[in-house]
């Protein structure tokens, strides 16, 4: 799933790349995927576009005296830049093409969504509070006014564990799976300590792992073309999606813990005192 590095990445892209630009089409190819119904797609062309914003791990294309185009591409989607559109309409079908928008120019972008599940949503507003997902938001982890005292006030009796505390988008937004883990590796934490339990010294190191885990990976990406983000955001991460290979700060081999739909990487030496944790579900095969 896109999070914020990513997200951030395609905001930065997509501001060079629209900003000015009339938007001439808006072509629904999966209609699953839009959220919304009033306004309408068309309400979107014939209109330039103002700016390009991030929400969390939302993109908002926001045209002048127009909508906004809110789009959120959930563990699946993602958006492909063309210089030259494909001539004639797209088919409707099973294939990944979910939306197209094209630009007077010529150029455009496709979102698509690979696999089964259908997450990825489109919605067009007069204002992107009225996305419920963005209206729940928490504070962006790299804005400015979020200082340490800021993230301490937030973590203050907060009962879960710290890997679900981190993907909580109602708490923090923008972080997901991936980051989370990269977050509590930097800051030498179990996932599953109680964010509650934290100590001054401890909050101010994992508010130190959140900014610089962020800051370093949208440096990564900035100014690489869209299609080349998702590889960008695989060769910088350190554990996620790294079992069985050996820690790059310790050695130590970095194990997983599974769940229902999803799985978390961590190190043993690093964070958990060279204890691995106890993964239920391979527990129960074993059985």
């Amino acid at each position: 799933m896109p999070e914020l590095p990513e997200v951030e990445a395609l905001r930065d892209f997509l501001t060079e790349h629209l900003t000015g630009r009339e938007i001439v089409r808006v072509l629904p190819v999966a209609i699953s995927v839009l959220k919304t119904y009033d306004p309408p797609l068309t309400a979107l062309e014939g209109r330039r576009v103002a700016a390009v914003h991030r929400h969390g791990k939302f993109l908002d294309v926001e045209t002048a005296g127009g909508p906004h185009l809110v789009t959120h591409l959930a563990r699946a989607g993602w958006l492909h830049w063309k210089d030259s559109l494909p001539s004639g309409l797209p088919k409707p079908g099973k294939g990944p093409l979910a939306l197209r928008v094209a630009l007077e120019t010529g150029a455009g972008f496709d979102l698509t969504e690979a696999g089964t599940q259908k997450r990825l949503a489109v919605y067009v507003v007069a204002d992107p509070r009225q996305v419920p997902g963005v209206a729940r938001l928490g504070p962006d982890p790299l804005a400015a006014d979020f200082d340490e005292a800021r993230f301490a006030a937030l973590l203050d009796g907060e009962r879960r564990q710290l890997k679900g505390a981190l993907r909580d988008q109602s708490l923090i937004a923008g972080v997901g799976n991936a980051y989370s883990d990269e977050i509590l590796h930097a800051a030498k934490m179990s996932p599953f300590k109680l964010a509650a339990s934290l100590t001054d010294e401890e909050t101010a190191r994992l508010y130190a792992a959140l900014r610089d885990t962020l800051t370093e990976a949208v440096e990564r990406s900035r100014g690489i073309a869209a299609g080349r983000l998702k590889a960008e955001k695989k060769s910088g991460l350190r554990v996620h999606g790294r079992t069985g290979e050996p820690c790059p700060v310790c050695g130590d081999t970095i194990r997983e813990v599974s769940f229902s739909d999803s799985s978390l990487q961590y190190c043993p030496t690093c964070q958990t005192g060279g204890k691995p944790l106890a993964d239920r579900r391979m527990s129960r095969l074993l059985k």
